[in-house]
Formats: structure tokens, C-alpha cells, sequence
């Protein structure tokens, strides 16, 4: 992409860049003072340091719930793993773009599907790739701008199924790329059927569409919920799901981890940590829920973690808390409790 730009386009006017994982795009392009819009708070912060780092300014960080800028002369997509998030995006972009906009995406041939290219082309105008360099290629898409610009099909709603305790036949609302935008996953419907219904402060981690913070509120009124994601989307979907089922109060952030919540503030932590980072896999992510959970813990607060049996998260979990007891178990998940003891 860096190649293709330094090579064959004008960056003047306002430049968009959708999808910049860690900044690489925004830092390399800064003295354009691109807008970078993205899901991730993580990408935000990880864009921020390398700015920092290389002593630049100006591009401008925006999340996916923001308004994006309201003209667009280059547009520069690095391809999403969601094909949802992409749709999503690109109908709110297309009214931006305009018949001189310059629109190049890119990706590994791995992530460029069929369907990636006809979403551009549905929604934008023609499209085609590049030849393959190194395993990666270039999208280019021309604006037609005689194609209607329509709203996005995001977010999107679904009912419960009827067997997951206090949620059962409750309504979930979904934006774009969050985790199972159309049913209940199996791992969560098996944490739903073990959540404690304990009072105090409680923390859905990893909240997705907010379903287990919702169950947690619902199972204890007397409960105080904290949804908690790096997804702006996720948290956005915990929100709308949790307004349209009840009237308590709760605190929605986005955020690294447990990092905004206080130390020793919370009675109950509910999580179902991701074991997939993009294309890589591994407990990474999980190992810092964990020490992030331990330490924002009360003394005999809980966690509880759901996760698949192969990952062997009962091994960190006792090496953290010197604890850990196994709930519930089926032949793939597992459901761990850990308490937080004094030392």
C-alpha cells in the first residue's frame, strides 16, 4: 500500500484510513494529517505511541461510532477479518466519497475474498485487484456515484433462546464485527447457565454484545455492572442490549482490559476471553484479563472464565490466584472459578 501511494497517488485533500490495526498507515502518513477510523481502542493507543515515538502529529483518531469526515478524496481500506465491519463502514463512508475520491484497499490474498470485492463493488463501484507481491495485494474501486447510498444493515437484533437463565428470550443488539452477530455462541450459552447471582460490583471483561453482564444484572438487581471491551462496536452493542432489557443503572467502557477499573473495587468478574488476535492464536490476551482481573479483585472476589477445554486455563489460573475450581465442564468447554485470597 505505502509502495502504491508513494508511487502512483496525489495525497492532497482529506485522507480516510479505515481498518489501520496498529497505526502503521496513520504514523507513515502523518505529515497528510490522515483521519484513522477504527474498532480498537488498542489500535488507537498502539497509533498514539508510534506517533509518539517517531515525534509526529496530526492524524486525527476516530472510532467506527464516529461521523466520518464529509468529504473524502482518498479513501484507504487495510481489509478487516470482519466482512461485516467492511459493509458496515463502507455505507457509512460512501456518502463522503465522491467521483474524484481515490479508493485503494489492501490485504493478504488470504483475507481478499470474492465477497470482499463485491461489497466494494455494491456499494462503491468497480473493483479489481492487483497482481499478488509477497502474498499481499491492492484492491482499487472507481465511485459510481449513480449507485444509491443507502443506510447501513447494522446494528441487527435476535431473540434468546429460552433454556439460558434470567436472559432467556431476551432481545441482544449486534453492530457490525462483534463476536456472533446473529445467535448465542455455545461457550457463552454455557457460562449463562453458571453465573452466580451475587450483589456488589460486577464486571462483564470482554463484554461482546453484553449478554453476561445482563444476565449478572438480571439474576441480582442489587447488582453493579461494568461492561468493559476494546470493541467500540462491543461496547456500543452491551449498551443497546442492556437499555432495552432493563432500567438499572450500569457503566459501559472502552478500554485496555481492567486498566480504568479501580484496584480491590470489584466482587465479580465474568469472562470468556478470545484466543484469536487477528490471525495469530494464543493466551496472551487472556493471561492479561487474568492479572488485570486479580488485581482489581476484593479479597474473596471471583472470577469465573469459560473457555475451551484444550487451552488449559485452570494451569494460569492457579499459578495467579493459587486457586482455581472447576464450575462445570461438557466435552468442549469448561466453566473455572478463582478467588482472590490474601497472600
Amino acid at each position: 500500500m505505502l509502495r502504491h501511494l508513494a508511487e502512483a497517488v496525489d495525497l492532497g485533500g482529506e485522507v480516510v484510513v479505515l481498518g489501520d490495526r496498529w497505526g502503521t498507515l496513520a504514523t507513515a502518513l502523518a505529515e497528510y494529517r490522515p483521519s484513522q477510523i477504527s474498532d480498537s481502542y488498542l489500535a488507537q493507543q498502539a497509533t498514539v505511541i508510534n506517533l509518539e515515538r517517531n515525534g509526529l502529529r496530526g492524524p486525527r483518531l476516530l472510532s467506527t461510532m464516529d461521523s466520518p469526515p464529509g468529504r473524502i478524496d482518498v479513501l484507504l481500506v487495510r481489509v478487516p477479518k470482519s466482512l461485516a465491519l467492511l459493509e458496515d463502514q463502507l455505507h457509512r463512508l460512501a456518502p463522503s466519497v465522491h467521483e474524484g475520491t481515490v479508493i485503494v484497499g489492501t490485504g493478504m490474498v488470504t483475507e481478499i475474498h470474492t465477497s470482499t470485492l463485491k461489497l466494494f463493488e455494491r456499494i462503491l463501484g468497480p473493483t479489481k485487484t492487483s497482481l499478488a507481491v509477497r502474498k499481499a495485494r491492492l484492491i482499487f474501486c472507481t465511485p459510481d456515484m449513480s449507485i444509491p447510498r443507502t443506510t447501513s444493515p447494522w446494528p441487527r437484533t435476535y431473540d434468546l433462546p429460552d433454556d439460558v437463565g434470567p436472559v432467556s428470550g431476551r432481545t441482544v443488539t449486534n453492530h457490525a464485527g462483534v463476536f456472533c452477530a446473529d445467535r448465542l455462541d455455545i461457550g457463552t450459552r454455557f457460562l449463562l447457565r453458571h453465573i452466580p447471582a451475587r450483589g456488589g460490583h460486577v464486571v462483564d471483561l470482554g463484554c461482546g454484545n453484553g449478554v453476561v453482564g445482563l444476565a449478572a444484572a438480571l439474576a441480582d438487581p442489587a447488582a453493579e455492572v461494568t461492561f468493559v471491551d476494546e470493541s467500540f462496536h462491543a461496547v456500543a452493542s452491551a449498551e443497546a442490549t442492556f437499555r432495552a432489557n432493563t432500567e438499572a443503572p450500569a457503566r459501559f467502557l472502552v478500554t485496555d482490559g481492567m486498566s480504568e477499573i479501580s484496584p480491590g473495587t470489584v466482587d465479580l468478574i465474568l469472562n470468556n476471553p478470545p484466543f484469536h488476535s487477528h490471525r495469530a492464536i494464543g493466551d496472551a490476551t487472556a493471561w492479561e484479563m487474568f492479572t488485570g482481573s486479580r488485581r482489581a479483585l476484593r479479597t474473596g472476589g471471583e472470577l469465573y472464565v469459560v473457555g475451551n477445554r484444550h487451552l488449559g486455563y485452570h494451569v494460569k489460573l492457579r499459578r495467579l490466584f493459587g486457586n482455581c475450581q472447576l464450575i462445570a465442564s461438557d466435552h468442549k468447554f469448561v466453566v473455572l472459578r478463582a478467588v482472590k485470597r490474601d497472600r
